[in-house]
């Protein structure tokens, strides 16, 4: 049994994750690694369509709590390519206006090849939350 599908089944038997979620997980494994003879070519990766953001935590008060949500990459990839429409005036207004708010981002620099690099070191994503009950699930499918 490889590491990957392990860690599954001991989340799945701590009760972090839900029979449904460690079954999609497992599934998801089977299709990045693929079972081939020796000698066939690596068939590539799926491109990934959607951005899938999944939050779960225990709460002693309002009980069990659950986020879900899916962002369709293509909308992540469209925006980027709208930025280059926008002039270069109203970009350095907006800019400053999240530099103000802490958000440093500049806008002239994204480019459509980031958002690619972007998704695909999703997979090594890792989220720390200060909730010891709460678990962040950040992926793409």
């Amino acid at each position: 049994m490889n590491e990957q599908r392990r860690q599954i089944l001991e989340m799945l038997a701590e009760g972090r994750i839900t029979a449904a979620e460690a079954e999609r997980l497992i599934d998801a494994l089977g299709r990045e690694q693929p079972v081939s003879s020796p000698g066939a070519a690596p068939r590539p990766k799926p491109r990934p369509k959607y951005l899938r953001v999944v939050v779960s935590s225990e709460d002693d008060f309002d009980g069990p709590g659950r986020i879900n949500v899916r962002v369709p990459l293509q909308l992540l990839r469209a925006g980027v390519r709208l930025t280059s429409l926008v002039p270069p005036q109203a970009l350095a207004k907006v800019n400053e206006e999240l530099h103000r708010s802490g958000v440093p981002v500049d806008l002239t620099q994204l480019k459509p090849q980031h958002i690619e690099e972007l998704i695909e070191q999703l997979d090594d994503l890792t989220v720390d939350v200060d909730q010891p009950d709460a678990k962040v699930q950040v992926f793409c499918e």
